[in-house]
């Protein structure tokens, strides 16, 4: 597929409720969305990168735009047999996943399109529904906690995440798990603590907690390691997860016992499935993680969801759960804790563009 056009977007989206994570609160979410046009036919990805700040990981959506701006024109007027060749391409510049990651998934989006097939089904997936759990942000109190988790079950999801921080961990977990004895129920830390807290992940073991989502630095296996010598709740790891030979590493130590795979957080749908596939042959399942995703990149972390090794419910919940307005025309909504992948070819959604109008701070456009 010869590659004709590109426009690119700064999208500023606000969401329904601020949600607090360890890093801080969030009440809207600043995003790249690109829209690829090649060989007539068009592909569509948002970025996952922070606005700003560093937070996550180290790419922020104003770096990830000054590197999209050199990349793009370079690739104009290139012809892709598929996805790996693009891929092949922008191997050599180092990191800066996310930033790849965009390219990567629109070129997928658009190369389903030409092929008149659904994502799921080039990726290999197996599904057309997939089970979908649901994070929520830390609250004000335990009460206030137990609550939320109570109109979340209401609505079938099928396992809660609650985040968690230093001083903030045992007390909403226990208040949980005495109102809910038997959901599936996580709690991720956004590398909020040290090996010098073991003590908190020690009474976390008390809770029957399916998994403890990153606990400890972003880029520390040894210590992650060293933590699941010392408890029995397997570790998940997300932040420190960057590619397919950082999952080599850390399932080879015994770092973890899950997989958190973001499509946008390992270079995209190629490196997504090859962490896949190696945690299956590890017999480690793996879920989804979202990132405040819209609608186009919701999408595609639902079809890629579809795969046989995304044995845990994801954070593909209901896009209405985050946004007034979503910025593609097909709902994303579950029904009893489920999420349907969409039909059609590609991703299987398209832009609404009156709201996308509205919603955007930016625009370039780059073409022959």
């Amino acid at each position: 597929m010869k590659i004709e056009r590109f426009e690119l977007r700064v999208v500023r989206l606000p969401l329904r409720f601020a949600f607090e994570t360890s890093f801080g609160v969030q009440s809207e979410r600043v995003f790249p969305l690109l829209t690829l046009t090649a060989d007539g036919i068009t592909g569509l990805s948002e970025g996952v990168m922070d606005d700003q700040f560093p937070l996550y990981r180290e790419e922020t959506v104003q770096g990830a735009m000054a590197l999209l701006t050199e990349w793009l024109p370079m690739l104009i007027g290139k012809d892709f047999a598929n996805p790996e060749a693009l891929a092949a391409f922008l191997e050599p510049f180092r990191g800066n996943y996310m930033a790849k990651a965009t390219i990567e998934m629109a070129f997928w989006d658009a190369w389903a399109h030409s092929l008149e097939l659904p994502l799921w089904k080039l990726l290999g997936g197996t599904r057309q529904q997939i089970p979908v759990g649901v994070s929520l942000g830390i609250q004000k109190t335990p009460e206030a906690t137990v609550d939320l988790v109570a109109s979340h079950l209401e609505q079938g999801y099928k396992r809660i995440k609650l985040k968690i921080k230093p001083s903030w961990d045992v007390v909403p977990v226990a208040a949980v798990r005495q109102a809910f004895p038997n959901i599936a129920l996580t709690v991720d830390a956004n590398s909020a603590y040290t090996l010098a807290d073991t003590r908190v992940f020690t009474a976390l073991d008390e809770y029957n907690l399916d998994y403890i989502e990153q606990p400890l630095a972003w880029n520390d296996l040894h210590d992650h390691a060293e933590l699941q010598r010392r408890i029995r709740t397997p570790l998940c790891l997300d932040e420190s997860i960057g590619s397919v030979i950082d999952t080599r590493k850390a399932l080879e130590i015994k770092a973890c016992r899950v997989v958190n795979i973001k499509v946008g957080r390992v270079g995209g749908h190629l490196e997504a499935r090859r962490i896949h596939d190696l945690a299956q042959a590890f017999a480690v399942p793996v879920w989804c993680g979202g990132m405040l995703e819209a609608g186009v990149g919701r999408a595609h972390n639902i079809h890629l969801s579809s795969l046989p090794n995304f044995s845990k419910p994801g954070d593909t919940s209901s896009s209405s759960r985050y946004w007034v307005e979503d910025i593609i025309l097909e709902p994303l909504e579950v029904t009893n804790g489920l999420m349907p992948v969409p039909t059609g070819h590609g991703i299987g959604v398209s832009l609404n563009y009156p709201v996308l109008e509205k919603v955007t701070l930016s625009k370039v456009e780059f073409k022959q």
